[in-house]
């Protein structure tokens, strides 16, 4: 056993056993963050405009501060990207996280020297718990591969900016550095399909230990990897490969086709980062969920995912909730974030300690006639009828189709597939039949003699990655809208067919 890997089993038993005694203490934590938050941040622009000083309960709280996404706060996000200080929080902020906003253009999350840290200590904690759990230390002495955007940062007002994964680029642990591939001038490409090959080469003759990214993206990595080496799986490239960090999106629609281009057994670890911060993590393989970040300088709110568009919508604290029960989450943070809504929604599988799963976004739904269903509704339908009916699901969306030229409307699927099931329409059905099975509503339109069944349409398998291509948004931290009220994405896709 190396050195590095010997103080990192005992660094993981103590930080770990840490982790577990505040997870204890939830609620404890919560409170505490709350009341220091309002406390640092009282004399701020923000903090003298909603009398912070004022507040002594968490109902004083939310009378005081409403929830707003970043479009309807953007004034005092302005006010922050144009130089001001002490708008939000004391001071300036150390770093903008650039991210797509959906009305506003780029959003600019603030990243302060208080909240840096989140962003960096749940990945760690997530890496030391897969240590202490599966009692071993392997990856840590081979290389290790992180699929992010550039490093490289610009200046807005004296700020430096960039993607949120080209910033915790910097703040990789030194101990770590020595193992970090790909070097610094191929992470600084911007071009993906050119990156990803230039990571190949620099990559494909290494020991590799553990390799991290948006599985889309680490998807296309494999392949490519595959390509230059003429092998048929990753393990045959990197027999050492042992652990598989990902996040951004929902794992489950990939499993199939990254299990099988992987070729063994590696330790699954899911993240669940945003620019706003790092919200959970999975500490262990044998319990459902990913662990809630209580103790990282965020103070959670939730709101019932149907109530979420409302005016006056139900807000919970972390003792309040219920499981199995979806709810927008709301956030309260040292970067200087306050009622913010950052559009995901989540289901607790469990409040002792308290766990979650992504189930998706508060946007991202289909409900033209009233049926509101969400993302984790489809995927667990794809996912259903990839195990009935076979095929390899490359990626997919789904929108609904209003207008027809005869019969009744339908949800469209466009679905790009490795391999085809045999059957199409049975594959279909078995899609319809358990979006019926957990989706109420859909079920009613569809006994109702509203909707018809599902209908797919088969893609080649390249086809997302040429569309996020044409929309500059091959790789890093891009994501696909896997299903949406409208047809905007539709209408691009259908060119395909």
């Amino acid at each position: 056993m190396s050195v590095k890997s010997y103080v990192a089993k005992y660094y993981a038993k103590y930080l770990v056993k840490e982790l577990y005694r505040f997870a204890r203490r939830a609620e404890d934590c919560q409170h505490i963050i709350l009341k220091d938050l309002l406390g640092f941040a009282k004399e701020t622009y923000f903090g003298r405009a909603h009398h912070f000083a004022d507040i002594a309960t968490y109902d004083d709280f939310k009378s005081a501060v409403p929830i707003r996404d970043y479009e309807q706060a953007k004034l005092y996000y302005d006010l922050v990207v144009d130089g001001r200080p002490n708008i939000l929080w004391p001071g300036k902020p150390i770093y903008f996280a650039k991210t797509s906003g959906t009305t506003s253009g780029s959003k600019y999350i603030p990243i302060t020297q208080e909240s840096i840290s989140n962003h960096i200590n749940g990945a760690k904690m997530a890496l030391l718990c897969s240590i202490y759990h599966r009692k071993t230390t392997d990856f840590v002495s081979k290389k290790m591969i992180f699929l992010s955007g550039s490093p490289e940062l610009e200046k807005v007002n004296g700020i430096l900016t960039g993607r949120l994964s080209g910033i915790v680029n910097h703040h990789v642990p030194g101990y770590l550095q020595t193992n970090q591939v790909p070097k610094w001038d191929t992470n600084c490409i911007d071009d993906w399909e050119r990156k990803v090959k230039a990571i190949v080469k620099e990559t494909k003759s290494l020991d590799m230990g553990l390799i991290s990214g948006i599985p889309p993206w680490v998807l296309m990595y494999f392949e490519e990897l595959l390509l230059e080496t003429g092998k048929t799986t990753v393990k045959e490239v990197f027999p050492n490969f042992d652990v598989f960090v990902y996040g951004g999106v929902k794992y489950e629609p990939y499993r199939s086709k990254i299990d099988s281009i992987i070729g063994g057994n590696v330790a699954m670890i899911e993240t669940y980062p945003a620019s706003e911060g790092f919200i959970a993590f999975q500490d262990t393989v044998e319990n459902q969920g990913l662990l809630l970040n209580t103790n990282a300088g965020i103070f959670y709110e939730f709101v019932p995912a149907d109530e979420i568009l409302s005016e006056q919508p139900t807000r919970l604290r972390l003792q309040d909730v219920e499981l199995n029960k979806n709810y927008a989450v709301i956030i309260n943070s040292n970067a200087g974030l306050w009622g913010y809504n950052i559009g995901d929604t989540v289901k607790f599988v469990s409040k002792n300690p308290y766990r979650i799963v992504v189930t998706g976004r508060v946007k991202h739904f289909i409900s033209a006639f009233g049926e509101h269903v969400i993302a984790e509704e489809v995927e667990k339908a794809l996912s259903s009828a990839v195990k009935q009916q076979g095929g390899e699901v490359v990626e997919f969306h789904v929108a609904p189709k209003v207008k027809v030229n005869e019969g009744l409307p339908y949800h469209e699927w466009f679905i790009a597939f490795e391999r085809q099931p045999d059957n199409i329409l049975n594959f279909a059905s078995v899609i319809d039949r358990t979006l019926r099975e957990l989706n109420s509503y859909y079920d009613d339109l569809r006994k109702g003699g509203m909707l018809s069944n599902a209908v797919i349409r088969p893609l080649e398998k390249s086809v997302f990655r040429q569309f996020m291509k044409e929309q500059g948004k091959l790789g890093g931290q891009n994501k696909l809208p896997r299903l949406a009220n409208d047809r905007s994405i539709a209408k691009h896709i259908s060119q395909y067919i």
